[in-house]
């Protein structure tokens, strides 16, 4: 087992960001099916054995490979993957209130959402400050390397932001419940700035240097979780703000759901083209499954739950359908990367070490023999 989690790495924590999606997208559907509360309180529960179990693994990985677990932070293609165990213990927290609580009852899921949301907040707050920091001091990353694996640090507060004012609710009313909304609204605008900072870095390496990597491509709906994210978590403020800021601000909170969300989903759904259209040629030439396929899973997730605040919040039938429709691809990408990752840690591919390419010998030219023919 020691062994075995040699290679594990912060990626994995995808994995469990991807199952709770599904759950709490689910439950956030504006229909009403017999038993599909109950799934996605199955799939809830599947996230969080997931993430224990990760959680135990990695703290094993950080014990007996520490060199390991440095060069993961050292390396500018896996950095930025620190920010998915903030989301994951963010995202498993938010889905105690939204399904979990059906099972182990209304306190528990308050307690254990207020553990996760606190520690996934500090150690989202922690990666959004650190990672860009090494890539900055020790990574000496160029331009021409951006991918949307460079947002996920960024992203982390957005996911608190939007999954903290479910806890609104359960706070003493007064200063407590405002704090902690405008807490979140603070967490809003912090990732949302340093995205809009790091996004054209992205979006310019796309255009000007080609696709991305095969192995890479599906890293394109990255760039959704915080457009998804970010209309979720203003959907959020407005349901929760009347009774907890005082009047004036309560509408704004309303307002800013409709005109800030109904703009960037739009964006979100050229996103999701554009990424759709780059997965399917690289696709066709040859991608195969990797890690990377679970960036199909929470950011759509995240678009799902945008489209049904928008939905809430316009009375708009396009928004519910556009959050059934999402979810229904959701659902089939969760479904797919939950079975080739399944085959892979079965066949061990997935735990292996990178493969070193064997040395080529120079082909015999008449450069290379020259010395020889004098």
């Amino acid at each position: 087992m020691v062994t075995a989690v040699r290679h594990l790495g912060p990626n994995w924590y995808a994995s469990v960001m991807g199952t709770a999606a599904v759950a709490t997208a689910g439950a956030g559907l504006p229909l009403h099916l017999p038993g599909l509360r109950t799934a996605c309180t199955v799939v809830w529960a599947l996230s969080l054995t997931l993430l224990v179990a990760l959680l135990g693994a990695r703290a094993l990985h950080w014990t007996h490979h520490r060199d390991q677990a440095r060069a993961h932070l050292l390396d500018p293609a896996t950095a930025p993957f620190y920010g998915c165990l903030s989301m994951a213990l963010t995202a498993v927290g938010g889905g105690a209130l939204a399904v979990g609580q059906d099972w182990i009852g209304t306190g528990a899921a308050v307690a254990l959402d207020a553990v996760l949301f606190t520690a996934g907040t500090v150690l989202g707050l922690a990666a959004a400050v650190a990672v860009p920091y090494l890539m900055a001091v020790r990574h000496r990353t160029e331009p021409s390397q951006a991918t949307p694996v460079w947002l996920l640090p960024l992203v982390a507060p957005m996911v608190s932001a939007a999954l903290g004012p479910l806890l609104v609710p359960h706070l003493p009313p007064g200063q407590a419940q405002e704090t902690l909304l405008l807490a979140c609204f603070a967490l809003f605008g912090l990732s949302l700035l340093a995205t809009l900072l790091m996004l054209p870095l992205v979006f310019a390496r796309l255009v000007a240097g080609g696709p991305l990597p095969l192995a890479l491509t599906p890293t394109l709906f990255l760039v959704l979780g915080p457009l998804g994210q970010s209309t979720t978590a203003v959907g959020m403020f407005a349901d929760v703000a009347p009774g907890v800021v005082p009047a004036p601000y309560s509408q704004a909170f309303g307002v800013l759901a409709v005109l800030y969300g109904v703009p960037v989903m739009g964006f979100a759904l050229l996103w999701f083209g554009l990424a759709t259209a780059h997965v399917l040629r690289a696709r066709r030439h040859g991608m195969g499954f990797a890690m990377t396929w679970w960036a199909f899973t929470f950011p759509v997730g995240t678009c799902v739950t945008g489209a049904a605040a928008l939905a809430r919040h316009t009375g708009l039938v396009i928004y519910s359908r556009l959050s059934i429709g999402l979810c229904v691809v959701l659902v089939g990408a969760w479904a797919v990367a939950a079975v080739c990752t399944g085959r892979g840690l079965l066949s061990g591919a997935l735990l292996a070490g990178p493969r070193t390419a064997p040395a080529v010998p120079r082909p015999v030219t008449g450069r290379t023999t020259s010395g020889a023919v004098r």
